[in-house]
Parts: C-alpha cells; sequence; structure tokens
C-alpha cells in the first residue's frame, strides 16, 4: 500500500459538490490521463455520467461521503427555521448562493434553497436563481431519498413541509410581526 490514504472504496456512494451522488466504480490509473496519477472513477446516479478525480484532489473537490440519518434530521430542522434576511439586490443573493452551492455542505445547500423558497413566495425568481433553486432542490432531495431509502417524491414532500415551517405555513411556527 502507498503512502497515499485512500479515503474511499468501490461501491462506496459520495457526493460531489453541485453535481450529486456518485458512485465509486473503480480506483486506479487512467488510460486516458496517463500513468502517475490515481483515479476514483465515479458514476452520476442521476444520469449515468462518468468522471474522475484524482485521488490526491478528492478534498480539494469536495468529494464527501452522504450524511447520516441524524445529520439529515438535523437538515430537516435546519430546514424548518426561519430564513435569515438575505440581499433585497438579487446579483448580491445570487454571488453569496453561489458561493454557499459550491461548499457541497447540505447545511449550505439547504440554506440557499430556503432562502430562495422564501424569495420566490413574495416575487418570481430570476432565471438563473430559479435554475440555482431547482439544483439545490435537487441535491438535497436526492441525498435525502438515499439515505433514507425512500423515493425521491417521498422525499421532495419532506423537504417541502420543512420549506413551509419555515414560512410559517402548514401549522409550523407562526410569523410573528415586530
Amino acid at each position: 500500500m502507498t503512502s497515499m490514504k485512500m479515503g474511499f472504496k468501490v461501491g462506496d456512494k459520495l457526493v460531489y459538490p453541485n453535481h450529486g451522488v456518485t458512485v465509486v466504480e473503480q480506483i486506479g490509473e487512467s488510460a486516458i490521463m496517463g500513468a502517475g496519477n490515481t483515479y476514483y472513477h465515479l458514476r452520476l446516479l442521476a444520469n449515468n455520467s462518468r468522471l474522475m478525480v484524482p485521488i490526491t484532489n478528492s478534498d480539494r473537490v469536495g468529494l464527501r461521503r452522504l450524511y447520516q440519518q441524524k445529520e439529515i434530521k438535523g437538515l430537516l430542522s435546519l430546514l424548518e427555521e426561519r430564513v435569515q434576511k438575505s440581499h433585497s439586490d438579487w446579483k448580491g443573493r445570487y454571488r453569496d448562493n453561489l458561493e454557499k452551492m459550491k461548499t457541497g455542505r447540505l447545511e449550505d445547500v439547504a440554506d440557499v434553497l430556503k432562502n430562495l423558497n422564501e424569495v420566490s413566495k413574495k416575487k418570481s425568481l430570476s432565471f438563473r436563481e430559479k435554475k440555482m433553486y431547482d439544483r439545490a432542490k435537487y441535491l438535497i432531495v436526492s441525498e435525502v431519498a438515499i439515505v433514507k431509502g425512500i423515493d425521491e417524491t417521498e422525499a421532495e414532500k419532506l423537504i417541502e413541509k420543512s420549506l413551509d415551517k419555515s414560512l410559517g405555513l402548514a401549522g409550523g411556527a407562526t410569523a410573528t410581526s415586530h
């Protein structure tokens, strides 16, 4: 075994930030890239596209394991909390949200989803924000579905219910005026 720490193994399901859940199909060199580097050969579950990540870059790109049940429970609670004030300027809000999406942390993606969900209830989202909203929702729904062992429709209902609570809807905490 080389001195390089191999954190993931074939068959592991991992999250590739801003792309979604992947499965490690192979670990090894690449015929295309030549010798020298060892790669995780990944397949995106959403569309079966394949990608390779050099093992030495896996931290830099943010490759991570799926969340555990308890972390998903915390994520749903986070989605239920009231939204913090965000930029009224859509460009500033978009920039902030883009940075959060790049981290790959579900809490950051949840912040983006919650923020854009609240904005969408007041006015229509710009085309770019609508795409980001859909992407954030997809990333959360797909991971929640896999971790909880439920289908994506069921996971989406859970997410929607939590988002409604953050807005004071569906029997959640009602908004209070100051």
